[in-house]
């Protein structure tokens, strides 16, 4: 890579001399040319002077500001821009240290990899992104790039030093009017339901990662060149419409995450589970209960007749015996 600037981190006394490099490619990102739909023509951005209304070669494009709302504009060369004061022109001087929590990711920008510039830079370049490592904190600057000055944070990164351009603070626009007045509620089982639907996600896969628009786009220009219809994989239809049960909803989502994992979507958690057996044990020893009972009961019932019987079989062996001492007797 080549570098797209140079200048030194500040670090109190210690100077570090680096050399920038873009850490994201926009070249790899979809992008469209702009074309005349009744005959395909390109149709191009041409520089046109406003006053003489004719076209400028590059060699003649220069600087101008606008201050104010006015139409007046102050062309400003080279030299002006080299002749301002700044000391964040060639040096980003390091102003504070804080949690990388603290920075508000609304600010981040455009972001560059860091690298020593001469050989006397590779010490202190290391102590620095150890020091931070172990500090567990950043670094905020401000560095002049392309002719603006910019807020810039410095922290490490995979055993380099890596540099992230921050907007400022005026260019974050207030949320008014975003938020409804009336906020809505939502009940503390609702909000159980949903941490329990994020604990089913699993970790990001490969695919996930991947431009399947970008791939998208280059089978319907493939297709048309072709003369053929796009082919694409069938994928899983998503549910269209505005859901109404949240609480339905989120149950079906947790399902079909577990489902995607191959995981048992009929498992219940454990507290259901719990719940079952706990009802299942004590069914099983409400019926054991009941069969002792209605054994005690019947074998209790079969002691009083067989006792009934032998009482009754006792009773007629004696009418017997009285009947013939009778009639001996007689």
């Amino acid at each position: 890579m080549r570098p797209t600037a140079k200048f030194s981190i500040s670090f109190g006394l210690v100077t570090i001399p680096v050399a920038a490099y873009n850490a994201t490619d926009s070249s790899a990102s979809v992008s469209f040319v702009r074309i005349h739909t009744a005959d395909g023509g390109r149709v191009r951005n041409q520089p046109v002077c406003s006053l003489e209304d004719v076209e400028i070669s590059p060699d003649e494009i220069g600087r101008g500001y606008k201050p104010g709302d006015g139409d007046t504009v102050v062309p400003l060369s080279d030299e002006d821009l080299d002749a301002l004061p700044l000391p964040t022109a060639k040096t980003l001087t390091i102003l504070a240290f804080v949690a990388g929590g603290d920075i508000d990711p609304l600010q981040m920008g455009k972001g560059y990899y860091l690298g020593i510039d001469s050989p006397a830079a590779a010490k202190p370049y290391v102590l620095l992104r150890e020091a931070m490592e172990r500090h567990q904190r950043v670094g905020l600057g401000k560095i002049a790039l392309h002719g603006r000055e910019t807020l810039a944070m410095i922290r490490p990164m995979e055993g380099a030093l890596v540099m992230q351009v921050l907007l400022w603070p005026h260019q974050i626009r207030p949320m008014d009017g975003v938020l409804p007045e009336r906020q809505a509620e939502v009940a503390p089982n609702e909000v159980s339901a949903a941490e329990a639907l994020m604990d089913s996600f699993g970790e990001l896969s490969e695919d996930d990662l991947h431009d399947h628009y970008r791939e998208a786009l280059e089978e319907i220009v493939a297709a048309k060149l072709a003369h053929r219809e796009p082919e694409f994989p069938a994928g899983e239809e998503q549910p269209a419409g505005q859901v109404m049960d949240l609480m339905a909803a989120l149950q079906d989502s947790v399902r079909a995450a577990k489902r995607s994992r191959g995981e048992d979507e009929e498992a219940e958690p454990r507290s259901g589970r719990t719940a079952k057996k706990s009802a299942t044990k004590k069914t099983a020893a409400k019926k054991t209960t009941a069969t002792k009972t209605a054994s005690k009961s019947a074998s209790k019932t079969a002691s009083k007749t067989a006792a009934k019987k032998a009482t009754a079989k006792k009773t007629a062996a004696a009418k017997k015996t009285a009947s013939r001492g009778g009639r001996r007797a007689g």
